[in-house]
């Protein structure tokens, strides 16, 4: 048990903190003699172990923060006054977790800056007279320099006080100024009185706003052996605002330290040099493994000191973030887990691990696979061919743990279906990999056309691959073989991020197609993000990652569309397919069409959701039967609008015409002709797969050259609509994209082209003075 308060008391006196009762740390809160409890009091180090976080997607969790504001944030660039724009976004950052119920302190600078803008104004106008007595004085040129610090600080305090409390009472917060000396922190009355006054501040639901008094003092240092007053422990070296926000962070305990600068977070080496790397994760043991160049030109710390400061922080239980300041919503970014700055814990992951690792690993991985000849790559996809039969039994008793979790989660049934795997499943991918293998020698290299520009000048456009691949899929755990195979035999990188409902199956699938690779010596070049790497963040890494490949739901497709700003998306957001029966379409086969199209597999994205029908139908058996037979296969049945209003006791109308059920669900409407049909298609239609049955050759030469969708089917069923099925041996996914790639993705939608030039000794100046000639002449490929 613990006894908090007690350990407050005995450090600090404060007359707030007697304690009723003993708690452990799950507990609620105790209650104090003044009716206050707990977390909104107990500011101090109390007598407990505190450990930080331990990865980012817990800091959404910190109830106490420090915000340290750099003057290279604060400041403007060309160092005349502040950045407002910039001040005023992390203004409104902190007072939005201000109204969250988080405990907000901010240690500024910026004093000093803004008053010499303001000093410097003065001392222009006063030296105007001088300058009209003596044009040769040029002390206007130095008067900025002149100002002395101490003078600037003082007036800029007041101002910047000021422009805060004006900002934040936007956000109808109040504010509190507290200055800090050398003195401080070396007597133990002004300390014990520093830490109760931060308290109160807190408790009265202000947000106390600290920076060094650099009027009457010059910028403080406590050196790293002084033993901090009323501990007995050795304090930091406050030499600056960095040091001052980590002794802060670790006296009020405070759960995450957000430190705001002018670079990304910390590098292995100075940005600027060759060979830098920007360190997400920070541990003690990293201190090695980083050179530090220059401070920055405004502040009085450099990144050392910032690395210091936030490593003793760490070492006494706070979180710390290193950051840009100048990113928009960086602090709200941090705050829910994204991937921003560097983040400092105990508890960092395996450096193996790491997203970027992976994609550096996966980029050299995919140079690998192309120097391999194209039978060692056919080698290694016949071998996960072979293991995904010959361990099928180790691979079905992960998937059945995935089962189990997801039942107990309550997974939806079609989501339950796709996670499903069976002996058959694994039979099945296992030939189409094998497919894939074979196809796969004249992938990587293949001439598509030879140009001789000129004698003993040849030109070839070849095949190579795309580079590094990322695969974010839902519940498919079948998909992750297959997208394997397809890199393989295509030589790219691959990442595959998958589900966390599929996570042993995936893990399972995921050994086997590292132990295919292991022989040629690529096991590197394809790897599974399991890690908590928000799907955002993998987004951003546009520096690793060439296309990304999203399988999934039409939510997930449409988030990664909207949020991937710069690397491409392959792939489509919904699988709204249509069968159209004409009127002269044969009784017999549409029902059969249909009931597949429909039934037998209504979660995948080529499955039926609308049926077209021509009007002529309506009146005959033909609707009648097709309306039994999906009530008998448990089809749910929506009517469009021209269907409900011909009928009087019918299905219940459809909500939207442009719905993907994903389910036993479907929506019945009439059309008058085939005309109405590809308009009804290209206007509710998602561009997948559309399909027209019927026995006349000339409508359905129409229809299929007239509908405007990746796949346009006659008399047979929408599920065709796969790469297995098509024999390209598996796919990636299905693209309704007009560029690139269109339908199901095979190896060829993963190629792209280089260009080849060889010659002897030539130049284009010898074209343009006429001492060669151009032949532009086609050569077969072969």
């Amino acid at each position: 048990m613990l006894r908090i308060a007690r350990a407050i008391k005995k450090s600090y006196g404060c007359r707030y903190y007697t304690v009723v009762g003993d708690f452990l740390p799950n507990d609620k809160p105790p209650i104090f003699q003044d009716g206050l409890n707990l977390d909104k009091r107990t500011l101090v180090s109390a007598e407990r172990k505190r450990q930080t976080f331990t990865d980012r997607s817990q800091l959404k969790y910190a109830r106490r923060l420090v915000v340290k504001l750099g003057s290279a944030v604060i400041t403007r660039e060309d160092g005349n006054g502040l950045a407002l724009g910039r001040l005023a976004s992390i203004i409104e950052q902190v007072a939005e977790c201000h109204h969250e119920g988080r405990e907000c302190i901010m240690v500024t600078s910026g004093a000093v800056a803004f008053g010499r803008q303001k000093l410097t104004q003065e001392l222009l106008m006063s030296l105007s007279m001088r300058e009209t007595l003596s044009p040769s004085d040029h002390t206007r040129e130095d008067a900025g320099s002149i100002l002395d610090p101490r003078a600037a600080a003082a007036v800029g305090q007041s101002e910047l006080m000021s422009m805060y409390d004006a900002m934040f009472s936007q956000y109808n917060v109040k504010i509190a100024q507290v200055l800090v000396t050398k003195p401080d922190f070396y007597n133990e009355e002004t300390r014990k009185n520093l830490f109760c006054t931060l308290s109160e501040l807190i408790s009265l639901n202000i947000v106390p706003i600290v920076n060094t008094n650099d009027a009457v003092s010059p910028p403080m240092y406590i050196h790293d052996d002084t033993v901090v007053p009323g501990t007995g422990k050795k304090g930091i070296g406050i030499k600056d605002n960095d040091s001052l926000s980590a002794l802060l962070a670790a006296e009020i305990q405070s759960d995450l330290l957000i430190m705001m600068s002018d670079v990304d977070g910390i590098y292995n080496k100075p940005p600027w040099e060759d060979g830098a790397r920007m360190m997400h994760t920070y541990t003690s043991k990293e201190r090695d493994q980083v050179q530090f160049g220059q401070k920055s030109k405004v502040g009085t710390g450099g990144m050392d000191s910032k690395v210091q400061a936030a490593t003793w922080a760490m070492a006494r239980g706070v979180s710390v973030v290193i950051c840009n300041g100048m990113q928009e919503k960086a602090i709200k970014t941090i705050i829910n887990g994204r991937k921003v700055g560097t983040f400092f814990t105990d508890y960092a992951s395996n450096p193996s691990t790491s997203v970027d690792v992976m994609a550096e690993n996966a980029r050299s991985g995919s140079r690998v696979l192309q120097r391999l000849s194209p039978s060692e790559r056919a080698s290694a996809i016949h071998s996960l061919a072979d293991l995904l039969v010959n361990k099928q039994d180790k691979i079905l008793e992960a998937n059945n743990k995935d089962l189990e979790e997801a039942t107990k989660g309550g997974l939806a049934k079609p989501l339950l279906n796709r996670l499903a795997l069976s002996q058959g499943k694994l039979k099945t991918l296992s030939i189409g990999l094998k497919q894939i293998a074979d196809s796969s020698y004249e992938n990587l290299g293949r001439v598509l056309r030879k140009t001789k520009l000129a004698e003993n000048l040849i030109l070839q456009q070849v095949t190579v691959p795309i580079g590094v691949l990322l695969v974010i899929f839902e519940s498919r755990p079948d998909s992750l073989p297959q997208v394997a195979a397809l890199a393989m035999a295509s030589g790219n990188g691959l990442l595959l991020k998958g589900g966390k409902e599929a996570a042993f199956s995936n893990k399972a699938l995921m050994d086997l197609v590292k132990e295919s690779l292991e022989p040629a010596g690529a096991s590197d070049a394809i790897s599974l993000v399991s890690t908590r790497e928000e799907i955002s963040d993998l987004l951003a890494m546009e520096k690793h990652i060439d296309l990304i490949i999203p399988r999934g739901s039409s939510d997930l497709v449409r988030n990664i569309q909207k949020q991937s700003q710069h690397i491409p998306v392959l792939g489509h957001a919904e699988g709204i397919c249509h069968v159209f029966l004409d009127k002269e379409a044969d009784p017999a086969k549409a029902l059969k069409i249909v009931r597949d199209a429909k039934c037998d597999y209504p979660a995948a994205c080529n499955a039926m959701e609308t049926l077209l029908i021509h009007e002529d139908h309506v009146s005959n058996s033909l609707f009648t039967e097709i309306c039994n037979m999906l009530k008998n296969e448990g089809v749910k049945i929506h009517a469009g609008p021209k269907l409900a209003s011909q009928l009087t006791f019918g299905p219940p109308a459809a909500r939207s015409m442009k719905h993907e059920y994903g389910a036993l669900e479907c929506c019945i409407e009439v059309v008058k002709d085939m005309d109405e049909a590809i308009d009804h298609i290209h206007k509710f239609g998602s561009s997948h797969t559309d399909v027209i049955v019927t026995e006349n050759d000339n409508t359905a030469r129409r229809f299929l050259s007239s509908v405007d969708s990746a796949c346009v089917f006659h008399n047979v069923s929408s599920r065709f609509a796969d790469g297995f099925r098509f024999g390209l041996g598996a796919e990636v996914g299905i693209s309704t994209a007009r560029i690139h790639a269109r339908g199901p993705v095979g190896v060829e939608g993963l190629l792209t082209t280089k260009w080849i030039l060889e010659g002897t000794d030539h130049t284009a100046a010898e074209f343009n003075e006429g001492k060669r000639t151009w032949l532009h002449e086609k050569l077969p490929v072969n």
